[in-house]
């Protein structure tokens, strides 16, 4: 059958793309060997964010006597209900999509995708029938998976990834987690709340390494009051898995530690599902792991596109859903923009969480800006002490010679639904002023943002 657009892979990417292209009036397909909506609504970022939701309940049941609501018994955090929850979260979103596809007239063949050349696709099904489809026009959004290193090989039971680690049976006593990235940091997190006994093992100095270093080093603070052990400058060497518990050989600074826990979660990153796809079949150039492509997603063979964690850029679903509608607008004869990949928000669903976007200080420093900052902690925040949510700031970077937001890095209660302000700000060139001269709600989180940039200008009201 033939299609104006063949859709590999249903992730945030692809199924985005499809029903864009739908919208545009092309005739669509999406192809999928496993479950509708991808890694993200399935196995990633909707499912953690239910298990996060079920933590943070948790700790505000535990601690409900500070906000003069008293509970009598014990609160105890099922473990199993967590997990079933969240997994019905998972389907409930997955069949959100399918509706989609199908109020789009979008078709959804299931199977295995090989790439062919001269635009066309062989799908395997599930009993290795082969049937062949051709488009004018194939979008490969085909997403990663769990990252192994060598000395840290999975095995699904004792040393697990990020799939294994939101359907465990039961509550770990005590675990290690590798990697303080977003899916580590919220994976310690939730589990650290619920009663294991977290301990966080990161090669680089400081935690969540991307993020600003006030920000990293605040997460940090935030986690060892928690009572989570965290090990920054530190490398597993090896993992010993052949008794009850697991003993893994840390080194450090200091030396050599030995620490023992139930499970340890490999969270050091993903790797690229590519292979396997055809791209040699057809001529599909790729670099490092990543398919090259130009502005629009189009790979150097003509009528063959690439979307998502495949390509150079943030692996991050908003990323993903963006780079499929801008590459179908694309094919459908539109003049999109071409992403700016220097404005991309990131989020860590932590508690508090961290949200960020445009350069840190550093960065900024290393390219050489002038700049001048501002910072406002949620410690003089009216709606953070009503909260009972005093953890945290926000952070401003602004350019000394243009006066234009730069950045911004938050971390606090709620902060992830914050962060869209800070966007909007710095893709429309907005100055700090353009800012501080906007009435913000009080009380909200969100005026932080103002009051970091008065704090930047030397105008701060309320510190």
């Amino acid at each position: 059958m033939n299609y104006d657009l063949l859709v590999i892979g249903s992730g945030p990417g692809g199924y985005v793309a499809a029903i864009r292209a739908s919208q545009l009036g092309l005739k669509v397909a999406v192809i999928e060997k496993a479950e509708i909506g991808g890694i993200c609504l399935n196995w990633g970022c909707i499912p953690t964010k239910a298990l996060l939701k079920s933590a943070q309940v948790f700790k505000y049941a535990s601690h409900a006597s500070d906000y003069g609501i008293n509970i009598e018994g014990k609160i105890i955090a099922d473990f199993e209900a967590i997990v079933k929850r969240s997994r019905g979260i998972a389907e409930n979103m997955s069949k959100g999509v399918q509706y989609l596809f199908k109020k789009n007239k979008i078709d959804l063949i299931v199977g295995t995708a090989k790439l062919k050349p001269d635009k066309t696709v062989e799908v395997f099904n599930s009993e290795g029938i082969k049937t062949e489809y051709s488009a004018e026009n194939i979008i490969i959004a085909t997403g990663a998976h769990s990252r192994e290193l060598p000395n840290l090989k999975q095995d699904g039971k004792k040393v697990i990834g990020y799939r294994e680690a939101l359907t465990l049976q039961k509550k770990p006593e005590s675990m290690i987690v590798v990697g303080s990235g977003a899916i580590g940091s919220e994976f310690a997190y939730f589990y650290n709340t619920i009663g294991t006994k977290v301990t966080l093992v990161e090669f680089m100095p400081e935690i969540v390494p991307l993020e600003d270093k006030d920000v990293s080093k605040q997460l940090a603070r935030s986690f060892k009051k928690a009572k989570m052990k965290v090990m920054t400058n530190s490398t597993v060497e090896s993992v010993d898995t052949s008794g009850e518990l697991c003993k893994a050989i840390v080194k450090t600074k200091k030396g050599e530690e030995i620490i023992e826990a139930e499970i340890i979660l490999s969270a050091v990153g993903i790797t690229t599902n590519i292979e396997g796809i055809g791209l040699e079949e057809t001529g599909i150039k790729t670099e490092k792991g990543k398919i090259l492509v130009d502005d629009f997603y189009q790979t150097n063979i003509p009528g063959y596109y690439a979307i998502g964690d495949i390509v150079h850029g943030p692996a991050l679903a908003h990323v993903a859903s963006q780079e499929g509608i801008i590459c179908v607008e694309k094919i459908a004869g539109k003049n999109p923009e071409p992403l700016d990949y220097g404005i991309i928000p990131a989020c860590t669903y932590t508690n508090p969480e961290v949200a960020s976007v445009g350069l840190s200080e550093e960065e900024a420093i290393k390219d050489g800006l002038e700049i001048f900052t501002g910072k406002f902690p949620f410690t003089a925040s009216g709606k953070a002490s009503a909260a009972g949510a005093r953890d945290g700031f926000v952070k401003v970077i602004i350019d000394k010679n243009t006066d234009k937001l730069i950045g911004c890095h938050l971390i606090g209660e709620n902060v992830t639904e914050v962060i869209a302000e800070a966007v909007v700000a710095i893709k429309n060139n907005l100055t700090g002023k353009d800012i501080l001269h906007s009435v913000h709600p009080h009380p909200t989180m969100s005026e932080a943002v103002m009051e970091a940039v008065a704090a930047a200008y030397g105008e701060v009201i309320h510190l």
